[in-house]
């Protein structure tokens, strides 16, 4: 399973699955489902518009014009302006990134973008599909030319995978307003005692328990900031498990 390093704006790294075949194809074919929907649209509109009477060719050289364009350009522009993604990427929880963890420039998201008459027009698909296959970090040729790769958005980490230790029954909860967290604030706060433990950073421990605190409207706390973050883990773990029940 290959994975990519990408450091959060809390310059904490987590491990991010690159995206496989399968989620590379399947988004691709949720993008193509909308142009079929596009194509409709068009042929729709172009009937009403020519409804009594024969539609212009200058309003059918528009229509085609616009509708190409859309086809072209879409790829390239959805990943600029929506962050690596297109709408069947989102929908696959998958995105473009760069290899070095970073968000990928312009000049890279084009040079991907241009390959695609290698990866895809030319060769119907078939030269992406085995770079894909055979390339370390399951690219195309356009992401190996632009040092991209696609990544999974969720990371390795989840709420099934955090190592908890069952409080006792009667334990009593030191923060009760911990219920304000989501699982992912959980997650994350578990990266980050992994992270200390094995890097030391002192720095990283005192501002995720400073962001916490914060966020939690707590004062005062009588703690050191890892035994806070441990603590308020157990507390999630016990507050979210009795009201399962």
């Amino acid at each position: 399973m290959q994975t990519i390093k990408i450091t959060t704006s809390q310059n904490i790294d987590i491990d991010y699955e690159v995206a496989g075949l399968g989620e590379r194809i399947l988004g691709y074919l949720i993008d193509w489902g909308i142009f079929v929907l596009l194509f409709f649209g068009f042929a729709i509109l172009g009937s009403i518009m020519g409804y009594g009477g024969r539609m212009d060719d200058v309003s059918t050289g528009f229509a085609v014009i616009l509708f190409t364009s859309v086809v072209v350009f879409y790829d390239l522009l959805c990943e600029i302006f929506f962050n690596g993604q297109s709408i069947g990427k989102k929908a696959m929880k998958i995105r473009v990134i760069s290899l070095d963890g970073s968000s990928p420039t312009v000049g890279q998201y084009l040079l991907r973008w241009m390959f695609r008459i290698v990866d895809i027009t030319f060769t119907s698909g078939v030269a992406a599909i085995i770079a894909v296959a055979l390339s370390e970090n399951k690219q195309r040729i356009g992401d190996i030319v632009a040092g991209t790769t696609l990544i999974k958005t969720v990371p390795r980490t989840d709420i099934q995978h955090v190592a908890f230790t069952p409080p006792e029954e009667a334990y009593e909860p030191v923060f009760p307003d911990v219920t304000l967290l989501q699982d992912k604030d959980i997650v994350l706060i578990h990266e980050v005692i992994n992270n200390v433990r094995k890097s030391g950073n002192s720095v990283l421990l005192y501002d995720t328990a400073t962001r916490v605190k914060e966020h939690l409207s707590l004062r005062n706390v009588q703690m050191d900031d890892l035994s806070f973050l441990q603590s308020i883990i157990k507390d999630y773990n016990y507050l979210a498990a009795r009201a399962e029940v």
